[in-house]
């Protein structure tokens, strides 16, 4: 059922210059006689991850039940230390376009490969010597020419020319060791065959050897594995039944939203929220630019339910970025859970490891 009071306990308001309540409150200690220590089950009812739209790039899921640090953790993780795979290294043997040597190995380092990180190590170091289990080679090798029998009246360059075009398709994996039957079911390629890296013309010519391997998009932007990850909380609408929008005013309000969030009732002219919509409100804050409908309305947002938007650009189809979130995440809580434990065998009267009465 819709939501028809403000609570600030789960609610943020949103006003006209400010907004309020921002900070959750559900914590020990902060409601007298209350008892909000953190439970499994409790959290387990309330939790709720449900998939709103899903394409071939792109997902929005809402995830309801957590607090912004988790939220806002999730983000982060996706942006900076889910990993994949990109050029690192490039060798140039020889490069007679336009485009100079180091602002094309840039550019090559920024496409998305096809490659499944799962199956790569990471370097330590970047010294680290290569080997088949943490390095990729690619070859780039493409010559211009004129192309024979082209129309004379043409200004079509794919016509006039062989290879105008450096493109991502001219990747080509060189395997090394145990790779062509480890990748066999799906070998190495840019996800994307139509990049254009340069442009060449006849006499011109680009020979390059490629090292591509593990990373995350804390080192570098190129192994970020997404190109957008949002979140946003669900705006509310809460209508004042105490003080109704006046029938003659019912189209100037609904214009003050965004389009479907406030329905009309053709007969009595009495004004709805469609809660399924509301979703899509931008929380404009038009209404309350109007002295007349002081009191008729509540903007607010919903705490704990967060509208992600997740765009992918490498290996990872969109619906698979959480749980890879959600592995590294478990992977840190396990670190710092091994570390907490070592101090707690091993503290040797450093620091307060035992609480009394605890």
């Amino acid at each position: 059922m819709p939501v028809t009071t403000y609570d600030p306990r789960k609610h943020v308001g949103v006003h006209a210059e400010r907004v309020s309540h921002v900070s959750s409150t559900n914590f020990p200690g902060h409601y007298p006689n209350e008892d909000h220590s953190w439970d499994l089950e409790r959290f387990r009812k309330g939790l709720t991850v449900k998939v709103e739209r899903l394409s071939n790039r792109t997902i929005e899921f809402d995830l309801v039940g957590v607090d912004a640090s988790i939220a806002n953790a999730f983000r982060r993780i996706l942006i900076a230390e889910v990993p994949t795979i990109c050029v690192e290294r490039v060798y140039v043997w020889d490069n007679t376009s336009v485009v100079v040597d180091e602002v094309l190995a840039q550019r090559i380092g920024l496409v998305p490969l096809n490659i499944d990180p799962a199956l790569m190590d990471m370097k330590q170091s970047a010294n680290d010597q290569a080997t088949d289990r943490n390095t990729l080679v690619f070859r780039l090798q493409v010559a211009c020419e004129r192309r024979k029998n082209a129309p004379k009246d043409t200004t079509d360059q794919s016509k006039l020319y062989i290879n105008h075009e450096v493109l991502s398709s001219h990747l080509k994996w060189i395997p090394q060791g145990e790779q062509e039957i480890v990748m066999a079911d799906n070998p190495p390629a840019p996800t994307n065959l139509n990049i254009v890296l340069t442009k060449l013309r006849p006499g011109q010519e680009i020979d390059m050897e490629l090292h591509a391997v593990k990373g995350v998009g804390k080192d570098h932007a190129k192994f970020c594995p997404v190109a957008t990850a949002s979140y946003r909380l669900l705006p509310l609408v809460i209508l004042n039944p105490e003080k109704p929008v006046p029938p003659e005013l019912v189209e100037k309000f609904q214009k003050c939203f965004s389009a479907g969030v406030i329905r009309i009732d053709p007969r009595t002219k009495a004004v709805s929220v469609d809660s399924k919509k509301t979703r899509n409100e931008t929380m404009s804050r038009e209404v309350y630019r109007h002295p007349e409908f002081e009191g008729c309305v509540q903007l607010a947002r919903v705490r704990d339910h967060f509208l992600f938007n997740i765009e992918s650009e490498g290996f990872y189809p969109p619906q698979r970025l959480l749980p890879e979130a959600i592995a590294v995440m478990r992977a840190k809580i396990a670190t710092i859970k091994r570390a907490t434990e070592t101090l707690l065998n091993n503290g040797d009267g450093l620091g307060d490891v035992e609480m009394a009465g605890a």
